[in-house]
């Protein structure tokens, strides 16, 4: 891979390149992705999704939106970090035009994204989508669908259903969103299909981030970035860079923001939690200010901002010192795992995990979400298909009146119509999700 075809300023339909050199510094390409994606629907609905707490009323817990935001700020110093050691490294770039802070808005834009697609009640609400079909009533649709088209399903990725919101063309609207091909390559940390699927340590395989019905447009934008196939014949790719930023940048916001969020809802032990994080901030630590703080609030923030910034410069060193690896698809981990603080990380991680993660109040969520959901799903694919036979009922027909608009008409093959469905329901709040399910029953 290399950096001017990775740079890309295309944008769906474009029938013209697009030179850095030409672009309107007042108005970036890269900068109006970031726009597009902060005026969008799909992003306004974060505002009420769980991160990993239940929505409270307690104004310092994190939605997915905030989360967000927060993402995508320490992307962007990511980006501009690694930019600028790589226009010292590439010379050529900056004689194309390209700047530091052009990196900085592609992982920016692209972090800002990351969520998009995930359902209501965190990760839960995945496997509960996919519980529906592997398990639940959904199950009587797999003859009609191939393996590829079952897996979607059966393994609903919010990765996927991100790049489904971001690219996917309607009536009057062709390439979705119409983001630079840059941005929409940092955005896919597995630009893969849901099959094959295929257990291998690649951090790229983890996942999968298109569904079967957006594979021709993978294949465009993997073609027009250089992004090298893993496998031959497969719809299965190395992963752009900057993707190795964005998620960076998760991994630090989860780490260190969910944790100060299980701190100051009394989850996490101060004592405990103000250990854990001095562990990883000691080196630049300034002992004077430290103990002069008086409140809570004020100690973890500190410790916090000391945590975020020494885990950017540290996160910014491994991608620059494998820099070559990461163009040659060779580098199989996320940045955070190959850093200097993995032991303080996972310290951190194990005690959110025993605390937070698999306290009281997330369990009753993902209960929640899971019995929401699975009902949500039986209800709209029913009135969906027998309105697509013309078998609808008096409730039928009511059902479908509470679709959106871009939804009404799904007269497609089956597994457009489950996929819409699930989409549908995916980009409900968690509010409106169990509003709705208790209307409907």
């Amino acid at each position: 891979m290399n950096w001017q075809q990775l740079l890309s300023l295309k944008r769906f339909g474009d029938t013209e390149s697009r030179p850095r050199l030409l672009q309107d510094e007042t108005r970036l390409g890269f900068e109006v992705d970031y726009d597009r994606i902060i005026f969008s629907d799909a992003f306004r609905s974060l505002q009420n999704k769980t991160q990993v707490v239940p929505l409270t009323e307690i104004d310092f817990v994190h939605t997915r939106l905030t989360h967000s935001l927060e993402v995508s700020v320490v992307g962007r110093s990511l980006g501009r970090t690694v930019g600028q050691k790589l226009l010292q490294k590439y010379p050529e770039l900056a004689q194309e035009g390209y700047k530091m802070n052009d990196f900085g808005a592609i992982v920016a834009a692209a972090a800002l994204a990351h969520d998009i697609g995930n359902p209501p009640f965190g990760h839960s609400g995945e496997r509960a989508i996919g519980d529906y079909f592997a398990n639940g009533n959904g199950r009587k649709y797999k003859l009609h669908l191939n393996e590829t088209q079952w897996q979607d399903l059966v393994a609903f990725e919010g990765n996927a259903n991100g790049f489904r919101i971001l690219t996917e063309s309607r009536a009057g609207i062709s390439g979705g969103l119409r983001l630079s091909y840059a941005t929409l390559g940092a955005f896919m940390k597995y630009p893969k299909l849901s099959i094959p699927y295929k257990k291998t340590k690649h951090i790229a395989e983890k996942k999968y981030g298109a569904f079967y019905k957006d594979q021709i447009f993978l294949q465009e934008l993997a073609s027009e970035l250089g992004l090298q196939p893993i496998r031959a014949g497969e719809n299965t790719y190395f992963r752009h860079p900057l993707a190795y930023l964005v998620e960076a940048a998760d991994d630090i916001c989860y780490s260190i923001i969910d944790f100060e969020d299980g701190i100051y809802l009394g989850l996490i032990p101060e004592d405990k939690a103000l250990e854990y994080l001095l562990n990883l901030v000691r080196h630049n630590l300034i002992t004077e200010k430290y103990y002069g703080l008086k409140t809570q609030k004020d100690r973890v923030s500190y410790l916090r901002a000391l945590a975020i910034q020494s885990l950017i410069l540290e996160a910014s060193r491994v991608f620059v010192e494998n820099e070559v690896a990461i163009l040659e698809g060779t580098f199989a981990h996320s940045l955070l795992d190959k850093c200097k603080y993995e032991a303080q990380l996972n310290d951190i991680l194990d005690i959110s995990v025993e605390k937070m993660y698999r306290s009281r109040e997330v369990i009753e969520k993902e209960i929640t979400g899971y019995r929401v959901l699975t009902d949500l799903l039986d209800v709209f694919t029913t009135a969906v298909n027998n309105d697509f036979e013309g078998k609808t009922t008096g409730f039928d027909k009511l059902v479908l009146e509470l679709l959106p608009e871009e939804f009404r008409d799904m007269k497609g093959h089956l597994y457009e119509r489950l996929l819409g469905v699930c989409s549908f329901i995916a980009g409900m709040s968690d509010r409106n999700a169990i509003l709705l399910h208790g209307k409907i029953h």
